[in-house]
């Protein structure tokens, strides 16, 4: 079956046309844990009780664990929904289930029943399977990938998704955030989950004891939506692209990156780069920064003219190399 994003599951589960059998992978066991949960949401709050299952495999590194672990899911899978059109069974950890650490007849006969089981599931049931990344090269994530909806978590489509993703791991934390300053994060990172989660234990850090995280408490911690990669600005000097990089410079320093922080940066970029790229230029770039260092230690004008100045020495000196190929 076609893989799915966790928004089109959701999508699924509030229209209520669920597949039989989903595999939920990835390393983001949050996330994973919030989609799993949502599948509740297709029995009524009332009868969870009755035809909701959760499951915990715990170690089933003894083929007569595994088979026992197996033969309770084959019977909460096979059981009929109670005054309610369907049932759904959670198996959690499922990883130490589908590729088990030791091999044993026990276990193998369990995973032949597993097999029969996800070859034809039955109708009344919606069975979902949170794990860790498998190897594809198993003979059971073959079969899963020919008969379940496989679900990567840890990848975000839109802004939409990056908003659920921030509420989720704030409500994780014990903590509750403002509508408008998840909205607010989510603008400003976008759908890119390093940078939340980064932004976000700064966030939490920031706020500790707080109850709540405002919109004020954003502003505060997070940079601007357009600053998406820390070394933009050195990618754009070493392309000799001025302007590109002067834009860069502008998204750190108003993010609230230190001067010599930037220093920092470029400094590596002309010792590591500049000998290769441009080493016509590299004494009048080492030359550059030292200047720049000394003026910026007795405040001998702006940071950030200073910073300016030398993106633009050594973006003219890139250039300089690239015109002399030719």
């Amino acid at each position: 079956m076609p893989a799915a994003t966790p928004s089109a599951v959701r999508q699924q589960i509030a229209s209520g046309t669920p597949d039989p059998v989903y595999l939920i992978l990835g390393e983001d066991d949050v996330e994973k844990a919030a989609l799993a949960h949502q599948f509740e949401e297709l029995v009524e709050d009332g009868l969870r009780a009755f035809n909701v299952e959760t499951i915990h495999p715990g170690d089933v590194a003894a083929g007569d664990r595994l088979a026992a672990v197996v033969d309770s899911l084959l019977d909460a899978v096979m059981t009929l929904p109670m005054m309610a059109p369907r049932r759904v069974v959670v198996v959690f950890q499922a990883k130490d289930l589908l590729v088990p650490k030791r091999e044993s007849t026990a276990g193998t006969k369990a995973l032949e029943r597993l097999e029969a089981l996800l070859e034809k599931p039955p109708a009344q049931t919606t069975l979902v399977l949170v794990s860790a990344t498998l190897d594809k090269r198993t003979r059971l994530y073959k079969l899963l990938a020919r008969q379940a909806t496989i679900v990567e978590c840890g990848a975000l489509a839109d802004q939409a998704d990056a908003e659920r993703w921030i509420k989720t791991r704030v409500s994780a934390a014990g903590v509750a955030i403002e509508p408008a300053a998840a909205r607010l994060l989510a603008e400003r990172c976008g759908p890119d989950v390093k940078r939340l989660r980064n932004d976000i234990d700064r966030l939490l850090l920031y706020t500790l004891g707080q109850a709540l995280v405002t919109v004020a408490d954003v502003r505060d911690i997070a940079g601007p939506a357009a600053l998406q990669d820390d070394w933009a600005m050195a990618n754009a000097i070493e392309a000799g692209d001025a302007r590109g990089a002067l834009r860069q410079l502008a998204l750190m320093l108003d993010a609230g990156a230190a001067a010599q922080q930037i220093l920092g940066q470029l400094g590596w970029l002309v010792r590591t780069k500049f000998p290769n790229v441009a080493p016509a230029s590299l004494r009048s770039a080492v030359d550059a920064l030292f200047r720049t260092d000394v003026d910026l230690k007795r405040s001998a004008g702006e940071p950030r003219i200073l910073l300016e100045r030398l993106v633009v020495e050594l973006c003219t000196g890139k250039r300089a190399r690239s015109t002399a190929r030719w």
